[in-house]
């Protein structure tokens, strides 16, 4: 490995306690959640705090101030804050969507279309073609989550597994995505074309995504069957409409939002509601945000305080020291990019630090760098999408009213593609063709 690429050596004990808030984080949430047996009685927001308030006590060497300091400055980042705006612009959206029957009206066109038992089948292959399309799985989220949640309340079903069928469609698509951030960051880091990674990618994501459709439509069958429903007005189906149209014409997700908003709010009106009732309709969604938007604000702050004392240098630095082999060093890439997800919640990020480390490691063991841009890309999407603090899982459960850890057992695209994962890793698949040199990004 080149010295270039080698993080600076840490000693254990720093290196252990800069990462321990992540540990008190999750002692307190699921650790005291599986203890009493309730993951709706420990609020993620007070673990956060006090993971926080952790990480500030335990950095050495600088005052109070400037630890306050490296918090605010990460918790305010430019990446965060826009997805502050995400989030505000999506509760918006979604409650006023709602209140005006925009969401009753698309899922009993839906319904109207698709036989019961495909439901489940078609929110997933719907949530997979839709983030494949924009590149962006909080864009999936935002527009099939409060479907998903109608579907389930229309067919007795149950809602935490409705929004795990939608959030596993969403991450095939942003894992394979040429325009997703993370394709970009894992290419671009490793010098390899888009194309190639998706074909490599491919072998991986689409055998873990049949294989989730399979049982999807297993499931399907035993769903009960759907009660009549009363007529709708089809013309509520435009806000949803415009919402998928627009993202699939690739508008950023905050304009998409925007313009869905505006057309609810006329849509409303012509319906018969008066403007001060929708925006109190708007108001309530912007609220309901709320607690995402503090637990955002805390996450991002506590990591970087993590980063700041040395805690991911500190990861790389230990995860990479007995790596021996191809075989070593694709189980080592992965490892380290799933484990320093886990520290930044942020798949984008983790891809980009350890981007380089990743590069120095497959050439001295061999690796195709196409292979390397996927293993980048598929173990942070991986871990992205188990986590319940990433925002992904964070906004689509706070859209469904329900608890962040609740899709978690329902989350079968991720297990899947652990699988096949490591199989990639064992049996060294699919098989690159060497003969003709590598296209690389200029």
């Amino acid at each position: 490995m080149d010295n270039q690429s080698a993080p600076p050596r840490i000693p254990p004990r720093i290196g252990l306690l800069a990462v321990s808030p992540i540990l008190v984080f999750l002692i307190f949430y699921l650790v005291v959640s599986l203890v009493i047996g309730d993951f709706y009685k420990m609020p993620i927001s007070v673990a956060l705090l006090i993971g926080s308030a952790w990480a500030v006590i335990i950095m050495r060497g600088k005052p109070l101030s400037e630890r306050v300091e490296i918090f605010s400055h990460d918790a305010g980042s430019s990446n965060v804050m826009y997805m502050v705006w995400i989030f505000i612009l999506a509760g918006a959206f979604a409650s006023i969507a709602k209140e005006i029957g925009a969401v009753e009206a698309t899922v009993h066109l839906a319904l109207r279309f698709l036989p019961v038992e495909m439901l489940i089948p078609g929110l997933f292959a719907a949530s997979c073609f839709i983030s494949l399309a924009i590149g962006t799985s909080v864009g999936t989220v935002v527009a099939l989550t409060p479907l998903a949640v109608e579907l389930a309340q229309s067919e007795s079903g149950n809602v935490p597994f409705f929004v795990a069928v939608v959030l596993g469609g969403a991450f095939f698509g942003d894992n394979l995505s040429f325009i997703s951030d993370t394709t970009i960051a894992a290419t671009r880091t490793q010098g390899c074309l888009m194309r190639d990674k998706f074909r490599v990618n491919l072998w991986i994501a689409l055998p873990a995504a049949l294989t989730s459709l399979v049982l999807y439509v297993i499931l399907g069958v035993q769903l009960p069957d759907m009660a009549d429903l009363t007529t709708s007005n089809p013309v509520l189906v435009i806000p949803y409409l415009l919402i998928i149209l627009l993202a699939l014409a690739g508008l950023n997700v905050t304009v998409v939002l925007a313009i869905g908003i505006v057309a609810a709010l006329l849509l409303g009106i012509l319906t018969g509601h008066d403007i001060i009732t929708m925006f109190g309709f708007m108001g309530a969604g912007i609220a309901s945000v709320g607690e995402l938007i503090i637990i955002t604000l805390l996450a991002a702050g506590m990591l970087g305080l993590i980063k700041a004392a040395g805690g991911i240098d500190y990861i790389l630095q230990l995860l990479t020291r007995r790596i021996r082999g191809p075989r070593g060093a694709q189980g080592g890439i992965a490892l380290v990019v799933g484990i320093v997800n886990l520290c930044t919640a942020n798949n984008t990020v983790a891809i980009i630090t350890v981007g380089s480390l990743a590069a120095s490691l497959s050439r001295r063991f061999g690796v195709d760098p196409r292979k390397t841009a996927s293993l980048l890309d598929t173990a942070s999407c991986i871990v992205q999408s188990l986590i319940p603090y990433g925002a992904q899982t964070l906004l689509a459960t706070s859209l469904a009213s329900i608890s962040p850890v609740a899709p978690w057992p329902y989350l079968y695209y991720p297990w899947a593609l652990i699988v096949f994962l490591l199989l990639s890793i064992v049996f060294r698949f699919p098989r690159l063709d060497t003969r003709h040199p590598l296209k690389t990004v200029p």
